[in-house]
């Protein structure tokens, strides 16, 4: 355990939909802050709330996590969990009807959160601010809109629901990786824009939510008119964030084992130099063999630094209780909020 039961700066995953010794080993560990879950750890809502009593019994205080935004990106879709609608409905609605838009926004966030929560899940890395050029496969309709402006409206309406069940949120992919065609899982995407270009345009939601947003997934894109290296890994762009921005939450790395990830070198490499960039927090998933050489090779850091992020981290644990999941088919807010989600979802 980490000294005074900090959280470290990795978050890693588990391998199924049961701890395994080796899972509750690195779980243990003091760099370890976090546990992201994926679809092959869900069965139903009573195993997933068992497997996260068991993290948090593991590393009391650890947070979990999960990639739930609706559409295509919904981890968990069966035995209860409202089936969300992808963000470019949000989008679209807001084109007939923005009212409509800015309460349905709030009713997704809202159920989204609290269908987690009842089963133990802290965060989900929601919304997606990346723009929609109508270029991007890995993007396209996890995206609100085109217009900076409506996906700040749009998100922040989502971040307002979340915050009602008591949730944070985290805004991806800073600066924007909407431009590019470019699958970062897969490549290394390059987007050629100047820095002027890309922050009045991708980049402003980030500014001006600001204080709005609990923290940022930088994207593993390079934008090498202002920097050689991606967003995630530069501290130019990480500088523009904090400092320009004045961004004071969370800056989580995006998966280190993707391909957009490799031109740091090895994962332990990437690690380095994303905390060393400014991110608080570092992801490595689908590859345990990367997560115990991670663990393995990256020295813990102390200090002032190190405090700050640790605090930060443990800031998105929720504090307030939830709502179990009989308590939420009771609740009102909860009912309206789902009728309208599914209503979008089957649009």
């Amino acid at each position: 355990m980490a000294a005074n039961g900090a959280l470290g700066p990795v978050m890693l995953d588990v391998v199924g939909k049961t701890l395994t010794e080796e899972d509750i080993r690195r779980i243990r560990h003091p760099l370890t802050g976090g546990v992201i879950l994926f679809a092959r750890n869900y069965e139903d809502r009573k195993q997933l709330t068992a497997l996260t009593e068991a993290i948090h019994a593991a590393r009391p205080g650890v947070l979990i996590a999960v990639d739930h935004e609706g559409g295509r990106v919904q981890r968990f879709r069966t035995d209860g969990f409202t089936r969300l609608p992808a963000m470019r409905r949000l989008g679209e609605l807001w084109d007939r009807n923005v009212l409509e838009a800015l309460r349905a926004a709030t009713d997704i966030g809202f159920v989204l959160a609290s269908e987690l929560r009842a089963c133990g899940v802290d965060l989900s890395f929601t919304p997606v601010l990346d723009l929609d050029y109508g270029e991007s496969g890995v993007i396209g309709d996890r995206s609100f809109h085109r217009d900076p402006r409506v996906v700040t409206v749009l998100a922040k309406s989502l971040n307002h629901g979340l915050a009602l069940a008591g949730m944070a949120n985290c805004g991806k992919h800073f600066p924007g990786h909407g431009f590019v065609k470019a699958d970062s899982h897969i490549d290394i995407p390059v987007d050629e824009r100047n820095l002027k270009e890309i922050l009045g345009d991708d980049a402003a939601p980030y500014d001006w939510i600001g204080l709005g947003l609990a923290a940022v997934m930088p994207a593993h894109v390079i934008y090498p008119k202002v920097d050689k290296n991606p967003a995630g890994f530069s501290k130019k762009w990480l500088s523009i964030l904090r400092k320009d921005m004045g961004f004071q939450g969370v800056i989580f790395s995006d998966d280190l084992s993707m391909e957009g990830a490799s031109v740091a070198g090895t994962v332990t490499d990437a690690a380095r130099a994303a905390l060393g960039a400014g991110c608080d927090m570092v992801l490595i998933c689908n590859s345990p063999e990367k997560a115990d050489q991670l663990l393995a090779e990256l020295k813990s850091k102390t200090g002032a630094a190190a405090s700050a992020s640790s605090a930060r981290i443990a800031s998105l644990v929720p504090q307030s209780a939830p709502l179990n999941w009989d308590m939420l088919q009771t609740n009102v807010r909860y009912l309206a909020a789902r009728h309208t989600a599914q209503s979008l979802a089957s649009a």
